[in-house]
């Protein structure tokens, strides 16, 4: 009897321990609301989930007489890996590359010219697409970029998720100018860094937003008529000028504007973008040996992502010894 009444005053004990360490916790709880409340301090907001590739909305910009000598390449190589995140912008509808992307190849109402107005028509529209797709950031590359995902990825996680973001290169060691009209016939001149559209750059969904009375619907088309500049010297005016924020410049993108035989090979598996075409007379692609020739791959895409995925169904594999 003695055994289970000291049973009894045990478990009740226990009880009472419990229910106190509840009651603790919970006038602890509502001190430190209290506290917070009493000088201003709102809680800490959630971190946001690590950023996936899946997150990222990249625009490729092409035009029809590009379709085959230069988006096919990306479609096989590049644009295999990123499928999902991958939208192709171009001015005429083509059944080939519609049974290859489906709603990913997206029909722009622009024209095919190569001029300020058509190029700034294809950037409003990638610009509204990622509007509308949600996703946390908008990279644009053009038709001879090859863009590698895992360097990509790594970049962005990098950069602070909670401030405006504007990434890529210049074209241009200096700011460019441009006359902004004023009221009264009067004219403004400002002075901006942008990144170069050639070699492709990103802006996190933040700055987006922002950048959406200038940018969104036909006002980029707009703005960009405004300063007589193309699209892509249009996005530095918006972001540099009209909201106060900088272009973070980065070495890991590049057009065919620059000397790309100067990239070692070592380092062509950490750049972001990469190039080809033709630069003062002569052929500018990246130096690499292999596994095709420069005939076989004159723009060594083919042999760039054999080396990244070596998986490939269509990469040369090494025959084991």
């Amino acid at each position: 009897m003695q055994c289970r009444l000291l049973r009894g005053l045990a478990g009740g004990f226990l009880t009472l321990l419990c229910m106190g360490l509840l009651s603790l916790r919970y006038h602890l709880g509502q001190s430190a609301k209290s506290v917070q409340e009493t000088l201003g301090l709102s809680p800490p907001s959630p971190r946001p989930p690590e950023l996936q590739l899946q997150d990222v909305f990249i625009a490729v910009k092409t035009t029809r007489a590009f379709h085959r000598s230069r988006l096919e390449l990306l479609l096989d190589t590049w644009v295999s890996r990123t499928r999902e995140q991958t939208f192709v912008f171009t001015d005429s509808l083509d059944e080939g590359l519609r049974e290859r992307l489906g709603p990913h190849l997206v029909v722009t109402n622009c024209s095919a010219e190569h001029s300020h107005p058509a190029l700034s028509c294809k950037m409003a529209a990638e610009f509204d697409a990622f509007l509308a797709s949600g996703l946390r950031w908008f990279c644009h590359v053009d038709d001879d970029n090859y863009v590698n995902a895992k360097a990509l990825l790594k970049l962005l996680r990098a950069l602070p998720q909670t401030l405006d973001v504007y990434i890529g290169r210049p074209s241009l060691n200096r700011p460019i100018h441009a006359s902004e009209p004023q009221p009264r016939n009067r004219t403004r001149l400002v002075r901006f860094w942008f990144a170069t559209g050639g070699a492709g750059f990103c802006i996190n969904r933040k700055l987006a937003l922002k950048m959406s009375p200038w940018a969104s619907g036909t006002r980029f088309v707009r703005t960009s008529a405004l300063i007589r500049l193309p699209d892509d010297c249009t996005v530095g005016y918006i972001i540099e000028c009209k909201l106060g924020g900088h272009l973070q410049p980065s070495s890991l993108f590049h057009s065919h504007l620059e000397t790309l035989q100067l990239l070692g090979a070592a380092q062509l598996l950490e750049q972001v973008t990469l190039s080809y075409g033709v630069f003062e007379g002569k052929l500018n692609v990246i130096k690499l040996q292999g596994p095709f020739s420069p005939e076989e791959d004159p723009s060594r895409f083919r042999s760039l992502h054999c080396l990244l995925y070596p998986d490939t169904p269509w990469c040369p594999q090494l025959v084991a010894r």
